[in-house]
């Protein structure tokens, strides 16, 4: 896929808190998300295939079945299984889990697919605190791991975006939930379309239309000047990723232009195509890279059938929405 913008969709047995903190954490769940604690036997998960909750498209109807995922911990014959983290915000420690196949093994071979074998994203349930990482693989027990602490208490999807070795599947995203004890201070998702990260501007621009396809612009400018620096990063000149506010469903999002030349740099706009399945409030997370340095800009941006979106300011550090 060419990009000047190519984006990988990429995103504890659940952590065990003291009640009072659980439930408050619990508040943050998505309506509609897929909630499945920590299941007994994984290897009976991975060979059901998850059932009802298995597939995506048993829980879509006709019209979004093309452009979810991410709402269930096991699709197209494989299964996320627990995930292991720290229980609380004031304990770092570790982020662990696997892959498991049909036949309940965890799977260790996987390709390359925007200059990694695995992208992690990690995201509270109101959409704060999102990161986009890339743990390590153990080749002898298939486990994905990487240090970890966490940001904020609260209720957070976890995403694995993968694509197995041998193309049985492509970009398959599987998703759990993880409960983090602590104070919690939920940030409300409130429509914006500006963000400044660190001394960077950064905006997007385009009408985001429900049920099509919809072309997005991001642009980037430092001191009222337009960025020209932006550098390759896994592959392209930024990354986009899209969640559908309620359930956190990832959408199909389509990188336009060429794919970046080494040591070239490109800038200040980075354009992709977004499609958006319903009406609704979508979260959008960019990802770019100037002097070695990643940085996040978040968006939130509202849709309504043929009609344009609204926005207004908002927090846009890389801890934020």
């Amino acid at each position: 896929m060419h990009a000047a913008g190519r984006l990988g969709l990429y995103a504890a047995g659940l952590v065990i808190a003291f009640v009072g903190a659980y439930g408050i954490s619990a508040a943050l769940v998505p309506d509609g998300a897929d909630t499945v604690g920590v299941v007994a036997d994984e290897a009976e998960a991975a060979r059901d295939g998850g059932g009802a909750m298995g597939d995506h498209t048993a829980m879509t109807d006709g019209s979004e079945r093309a452009s979810l995922q991410g709402v269930s911990m096991s699709a197209h014959g494989y299964a996320l299984s627990a995930v292991a983290s720290p229980a609380s915000t004031d304990e770092p420690g570790e982020l662990a889990f696997r892959i498991l196949t049909t036949g309940g093994e965890p799977l260790t071979d996987f390709a390359v697919s925007h200059e990694k074998r695995l992208h992690l994203i990690v995201v509270r349930g109101d959409g704060a605190l999102f990161r986009h990482v890339h743990p390590t693989l153990d080749t002898t027990t298939g486990t994905w791991s990487l240090p970890w602490q966490w940001d904020g208490a609260g209720t957070y999807r976890v995403y694995a975006d993968f694509t197995p070795g041998d193309g049985t599947a492509e970009g398959v995203v599987l998703t759990r939930t993880v409960h983090v004890a602590g104070e919690l201070a939920p940030v409300p998702a409130e429509p914006t379309r500006s963000a400044i990260v660190d001394d960077f501007a950064v905006s997007i621009t385009g009408d985001l239309v429900a049920g099509t396809a919809s072309e997005l612009t991001v642009s980037i400018a430092h001191g009222n000047e337009p960025v020209t620096e932006l550098e390759p990063y896994l592959g392209a000149f930024g990354h986009l990723v899209a969640l559908r506010d309620g359930d956190l469903a990832y959408l199909h999002v389509h990188p336009q232009g060429e794919d970046p030349r080494p040591g070239g740099t490109s800038g200040p706009d980075v354009s992709f195509t977004v499609e958006a399945p319903t009406t609704g409030r979508y979260l959008l997370y960019f990802d770019f890279q100037i002097d070695g340095q990643v940085r996040t800009a978040a968006f939130v941006v509202d849709t309504e059938s043929g009609a344009r979106s609204t926005s207004t300011s908002h927090d846009g550090t890389s801890e934020g929405r």
